[in-house]
């Protein structure tokens, strides 16, 4: 297992998401278990059934944060997980979760932006961005530039908070996003900002068709979105296709 932080040019919005996970990398696993009600785990099962059987092959973790997804795929014993993030500080916490937990493992663990992957062109089997989508300071550019790197036909998975559609279940969930979600992450952080941004950022996000359409205008074909937990979270799968990959 290795971690190398890069240097590079970071965008406002990238700098500012980073300091503010950053800022929870301390709490973020336990925050995730109590916000979500213990039920991340379960999204994550699903997204990692999704990728599918990739032994042998290499896939790309984007907006690994502390590791999580990562440590998860090792069940599909790849010949090799990258985990990629733009947060110093989880990526600390990944890589100590890692040596802790997995000693040993195919892991590899990078500081770097999803729009300017610094891998080579066809040279991943699957990746996967677990809630890191919305985070992208350019959507567009981070999908093509994850359509970049991966081989003809390879999948891409994406775990994200979405819309329900039943008016019960939104109206719950829009009540508890704004009003407990921030004072329960402050309570258990310290920090109040990271829990005002989410609910926004949920907001701003295209879910549904409207993420599948980016997806198929990025290059991916065959895409496919399947609601989870009553729409609070979406699975979307694509596959990428063979052409053009120049930036």
């Amino acid at each position: 297992m290795r971690y190398y932080p890069t240097v590079g040019e970071n965008e406002q919005k990238e700098s500012e998401v980073a300091a503010m996970f950053d800022a929870i990398a301390h709490r973020y696993d336990l925050l995730n278990r109590v916000l979500s009600f213990g039920l991340d785990r379960a999204w994550r099962r699903a997204a990692i059934r999704r990728l599918g059987e990739q032994k042998n092959g290499r896939i790309l973790d984007v907006a690994t944060g502390t590791g999580d997804v990562a440590l998860a795929t090792l069940q599909l014993e790849p010949m090799e997980i990258i985990g990629i993030d733009i947060a110093e500080v989880m990526l600390m916490s990944a890589q100590q979760k890692a040596a802790r937990k997995f000693p040993g493992a195919p892991l590899v663990f990078m500081q770097g932006s999803a729009e300017r992957l610094p891998f080579e062109t066809d040279s991943f089997d699957a990746a996967v961005v677990a809630f890191g989508v919305r985070n992208f300071s350019n959507l567009d550019a981070g999908l093509r530039s994850i359509g970049r790197v991966l081989k003809p036909q390879a999948p891409l998975v994406v775990l994200e908070f979405g819309q329900p559609e039943a008016k019960p279940v939104r109206a719950f969930y829009g009540m508890y996003s704004r009003l407990l979600l921030p004072r329960i992450g402050r309570a258990l952080s310290g920090v109040t900002g990271p829990y005002k941004y989410l609910p926004a950022s949920i907001q701003a996000f295209p879910h549904g068709q409207d993420f599948l359409a980016r997806l198929e205008g990025c290059g991916f074909e065959d895409t496919l979105a399947e609601p989870l937990t009553f729409g609070i979270v979406s699975l979307y799968t694509g596959y990428a296709t063979e052409g053009d990959h120049s930036d």
